[in-house]
């Protein structure tokens, strides 16, 4: 496949809604008739930053006898969330529109400021997460990647991202996204995986240094303008993606995204100095393309009245029947689908 490259922005620009995208993302879910009660949870379309992703509106039918779009977490995160009483029918559809534009911060505006403190609302991102420590093997393995204790913050996390591209594999046979347990993975050297998986590992790593990092998860919608592994079909109900970013004190949140990287290099069978694998490694560090929306950047999330505890991410449609878990890896037992398409013009509404 010919290397191709799309023209992303840069991150102080304004806004040109002309190269814009918009689209509709739907949920359809039919619950089992069983039980005396069902709840049902959806990650929705976040509006993380106005600049590359934002939502122009929500709604849904079905039978439900309660719900409602609501917010979780310290961040409000986006959920749509219904109930039922009694056996029966249970069924619920739900769409949004969304608008995107690809995703870029420019690095050579990068600037060191020392020991520059990080911002209060920053420092949760240096926090360890149930799947995702930041001492012991995390720590160590760290070190061992970023020698040079006199490296910048940039240089650093990109230390990680290389060492990570290097080294991990991309597994088709990993159930979802990968459970993303950074300590089982590097504690029996099984550095392989998908998306969820190397990045959590980026993750950890950045944070066990002193690097705020995070997760965005969400879902692919439509086809990659850089290799036609990396974009979603109309049926998007199992192309669920996540994607990473770390902090620099000067330029904010920086994408990356090395799990495409990966993934490409395993699909194509290409070696790590092949033209189309050094081109990728360059184009995602640094930038989104958004033909992906992303949900949230959440770990161990509590959803309102589930009685199971917290998720270790809000990745797929969730639902409990009389207080027990259905799978969202089985959306066929589950059944629920998740289409995607790719609206003309910039206005399209409800």
């Amino acid at each position: 496949m010919p290397i191709t490259s799309f023209s992303l922005p840069t991150s102080n620009r304004q806004l040109d809604y002309e190269k814009w995208h918009g689209y509709r993302l739907t949920y359809q879910v039919t619950l089992p008739a069983t039980g005396k009660r069902a709840r049902l949870w959806l990650p929705l379309p976040n509006s993380l930053d106005p600049a590359y992703q934002f939502t122009q509106g929500n709604n849904w039918s079905g039978n439900a006898r309660q719900a409602k779009f609501d917010a979780i977490g310290t961040e409000k995160f986006p959920v749509f969330a219904a109930e039922w009483q009694g056996e029966g029918e249970r069924h619920a559809s739900v769409q949004c529109i969304i608008k995107t534009s690809h995703h870029t911060v420019d690095l050579d505006r990068y600037q060191r400021y020392g020991n520059a403190a990080i911002p209060g609302n920053i420092k949760p991102f240096l926090q360890p997460a149930r799947l995702i420590p930041v001492n012991g093997i995390v720590k160590d393995v760290a070190h061992s990647i970023v020698h040079d204790e006199g490296n910048t913050t940039l240089e650093k996390a990109r230390a990680i991202y290389d060492w990570l591209i290097d080294h991990f594999r991309h597994d088709e046979t990993t159930l979802g996204r990968g459970k993303g347990d950074i300590q089982f993975i590097l504690e029996n050297s099984q550095l392989s995986g998908k998306c969820v998986d190397i990045h959590s590992l980026f993750v950890g790593l950045a944070r066990s240094i002193g690097i705020p990092a995070r997760i965005q998860y969400g879902v692919r919608m439509v086809q990659s303008e850089l290799h036609e592994s990396l974009g979603g079909q109309t049926d998007v109900s199992r192309s669920q993606h996540s994607r990473a970013e770390f902090y620099l004190d000067n330029l904010g949140w920086v994408p990356v995204n090395p799990a495409d990287v990966c993934k490409v290099a395993r699909l194509e069978n290409l070696t790590l100095d092949d033209p189309i694998i050094k081109h990728l490694r360059e184009q995602f560090f640094g930038a989104w393309e958004m033909n992906w929306i992303t949900f949230n950047h959440g770990q161990d999330i509590q959803l309102t009245n589930s009685k199971i505890g917290r998720l270790p991410f809000f990745l797929y449609p969730y639902a409990e029947i009389d207080d027990q878990p259905l799978d969202g890896l089985e959306p066929e037992k589950f059944n629920y689908k998740i289409t995607a398409a790719e609206l003309i013009g910039t206005g399209a509404k409800f």
